[in-house]
């Protein structure tokens, strides 16, 4: 399958390829995923899950505006996120609600048993299949209160996650079971909420926010004389900031992998000069790195350090970093996703 010809995000910010850029373990930015396959077929979009599942990228969706739909369905599904935010999903549902019932039921499920001691009697063949299903449904419903708020009803979260659960069980080949569990479930629901939000049209809406932000950008720089910033912009797309913000920092991934991928023509130059501008451009940008990496703790240096090869080594996979720091792959992600959120920061 050849994913370059999937992407094409305008021609100023456009990668080759997203996933060209992605190595074993990365996360990948729900609100980029969707806007750079909005376009694509549905098959064409499973194609692309099944690649991420297979190099075990995590879809991050904190950055995808959250949506409701309208109708029935969107007051539902405000209703939920306000349970669940209060603290109040089983109390504050009727009591005849199919959710509440649900939960009632799981509620009296046995759940007995160390998951992974029980992992390892699975690979020896063992049928403890419904003891594993019985100690993770609470996990399931855990991950899908979080995914409330998405354009996708809790119970439908929870049959997503269920079916991520059962993959897990029949295709556990070693490892943590509790990492392979919690990342599939997660990943399940997240698909959901990406094609879901698809089909609401949100990923056109966002490109289309992302071309008002440039033009917007534009227009208050050439009446301001100097760069607007976010207030001023989102009072003029009649949005609020944080969702100004989403869409800046849509705008500013693709870019940077845009330029990750840019060739440029070769220009006729001495190699006395060559090596002058290498040299001044290589020290510049060590100058830049370093002075953000001193605003990051020390083991996010290391990890992004050994990520992408700052130090002069090949970029490592977040699981060869993991071993090598004794993290798991989920703690070097998240390590390395709040390294580069601190760096972006402090760089803005």
């Amino acid at each position: 399958m050849n994913y370059d010809e999937y992407f094409d995000f305008g021609t100023e910010s456009a990668p080759e390829s997203v996933l060209g850029a992605l190595t074993f373990g990365q996360t990948l930015s729900g609100a980029e995923l969707l806007t750079h396959t909005d376009a694509l077929s549905d098959e064409a979009l499973e194609e692309i899950f099944e690649y991420l599942d297979e190099q075990a990228v995590t879809i991050d969706l904190t950055d995808l505006p959250r949506h409701f739909g309208s109708g029935e369905s969107a007051r539902r599904l405000r209703e939920e996120e306000q349970l669940v935010r209060e603290g109040k999903l089983l109390t504050g549902l009727e009591e005849n609600d199919p959710l509440r019932l649900y939960l009632e039921e799981l509620a009296g499920v046995p759940a007995a048993g160390d998951i992974e001691v029980l992992a390892l009697e699975l690979l020896e063949g063992k049928d403890v299949r419904e003891r594993l299903v019985n100690l993770s449904l609470s996990k399931v419903v855990e991950l899908a209160a979080a995914h409330t708020g998405r354009g996708v009803l809790m119970m439908d979260l929870i049959q997503e996650g269920s079916l991520g659960l059962w993959d897990v069980i029949l295709n556990f080949q070693g490892g943590s079971f509790e990492q392979c569990r919690d990342y599939c479930i997660a990943g399940a629901m997240a698909k959901a909420v990406i094609r879901q939000a698809r089909a609401m049209g949100l990923g056109q809406k966002m490109r289309q926010a992302v071309e008002d932000y440039r033009m917007v950008d534009e227009q208050l720089l050439s009446e301001l004389g100097r760069n607007p910033i976010l207030e001023e912009i989102a009072e003029r797309m009649h949005m609020t900031v944080s969702e100004v913000e989403s869409v800046r920092k849509l705008l500013e991934n693709a870019r940077m992998v845009g330029k990750a991928h840019e060739t440029k023509e070769p220009e006729e130059e001495t190699p006395e000069d060559s090596q002058a501008v290498e040299d001044t451009a290589y020290y510049q940008t060590r100058e830049r790195v370093d002075s953000l990496m001193s605003g990051i703790s020390e083991l996010e240096q290391k990890v992004v350090t050994m990520r992408y090869g700052l130090d002069g080594k090949a970029p490592q996979t977040a699981a060869e970093v993991g071993r090598k720091l004794n993290l798991t792959v989920t703690e070097v992600v998240e390590l390395e996703t709040a390294a580069l959120t601190k760096m972006r920061q402090s760089g803005n």
